[in-house]
């Protein structure tokens, strides 16, 4: 056995001690419109490359996609993520998109969503309401509202219930 003096340790745990006693964060002096943006972009990112992956499905980014991407985000954030936070994340999904492909991009969202069933169904409805913006939903927009589908385990009936519920009643 290796026998533990403490005089050999001294210079070892001062050195160390020196170089774990850094400032600590001081939030209230940081910018607190940098925290609020990164807290923004972490909690919705994903959710919002999933609805950018559908407005650039059929390799056409309308304004009225937008839109509804950037209503479902005021909606979900009670109004707390601002258009520059919005316009912030969508340039970076379309940066990401076109850096790593669509497939990756797509796979990594599916990833993160298949940890919270609840965000994933919200990430299906909201990727369908972006599909439908323009009052069309093209062929490249289905093939990707089925691959979300597929690709989070969802059964077409529990998709089909899910947009069911978006339906008003005829009165």
């Amino acid at each position: 056995m290796i026998p533990l003096h403490r005089t050999r340790l001294e210079s070892l745990r001062d050195e160390l001690q020196k170089r774990g006693d850094r400032p600590s964060l001081n939030l209230p002096a940081a910018n607190l419109d940098l925290v609020e943006a990164l807290a923004v972009v972490e909690e919705y990112s994903t959710l919002c490359e999933t609805m950018y992956l559908m407005m650039a499905a059929d390799r056409r980014v309308l304004n009225v996609e937008r839109m509804v991407l950037r209503g479902a985000l005021d909606l979900l954030s009670n109004g707390r993520v601002r258009t520059a936070h919005m316009e912030s994340m969508i340039d970076a999904s379309a940066k990401r998109v076109a850096e790593l492909g669509e497939e990756r991009c797509l796979e990594e969202c599916l990833n993160h969503l298949r940890a919270d069933p609840v965000r994933a169904e919200i990430a299906v409805v909201l990727a369908a309401a972006v599909a439908a913006a323009d009052n069309f939903i093209s062929p490249e927009e289905r093939e990707l509202y089925e691959k979300l589908t597929v690709g989070l385990d969802m059964t077409t009936a529990r998709g089909e219930e899910l947009l069911a519920g978006l339906v008003k009643p005829s009165a």
